[in-house]
């Protein structure tokens, strides 16, 4: 293989590897880039030794039998204060009260999260499913079969948590303190729901 041929590999697997979050194999990208597998694992080798030579921002890393990209662990700090200050600028205090409700005692039904916050939380609950923070876990069957909702793996990602046990001091999504003494007097008061999930491994509770 020539170096302009050695070149053109390396860049469509970064192409490839950019548009994927998810690990990819070596005989995966071989394939779809009509190349010998020896010749996939090589170039990825090799960028994996450029971008840790040259002290890049992200890492390319061989795991759960695939290649992926990852931010480099050195600014994980600089990365997580950018992910914290992005969701805090673009949600409103109706989200961040609904989203405390929802972290902190998943799974909720919205009739859990009105009687916390006093008010109709439909709104603020399909916005946050929209922004991919919350979803739809399963029903309650003790509450007329309603909908249950908790946090997803995007919000333990752009909230810099790695599970919910990690979970930040509730003060910092009340937007005051008498908020914060209200939303947890009233999770305290509700009863935990009869749970029927779709995937109940996804679902955590959070005391």
């Amino acid at each position: 293989m020539s170096a302009t041929e050695t070149a053109r590999l390396r860049g469509a697997i970064e192409a490839l590897l950019f548009v994927t979050d998810e690990p990819v194999a070596a005989s995966r990208l071989a394939k779809m880039l009509e190349v010998e597998t020896v010749e996939a694992e090589t170039a990825l080798t090799a960028l994996a030794e450029e971008y840790r030579a040259s002290e890049r921002g992200f890492q390319l890393r061989e795991v759960a039998g695939g290649w992926r990209l990852y931010a480099h662990p050195g600014y994980h700090d600089v990365i997580e204060r950018f992910v914290l200050s992005w969701d805090t600028r673009r949600l409103s205090q109706a989200s961040l009260e609904a989203l405390a409700v929802i972290a902190y005692h998943q799974p909720v039904t919205r009739q859990g999260v009105n009687a916390v916050r006093g008010v109709n939380s439909e709104g603020v609950i399909s916005s946050l499913v929209e922004k991919g923070l919350v979803r739809e876990v399963g029903r309650d069957r003790g509450a007329g079969n309603a909908a249950l909702f908790a946090t997803t793996r995007s919000f333990l990602e752009k909230f810099g948590l790695k599970d919910l046990s990690e979970l930040p001091a509730l003060e910092e999504f009340a937007p005051d303190a008498e908020t914060e003494a209200a939303i947890r007097d009233r999770l305290n008061a509700i009863e935990g729901p009869t749970l029927d999930t779709d995937d109940e491994d996804d679902v955590a509770q959070v005391d």
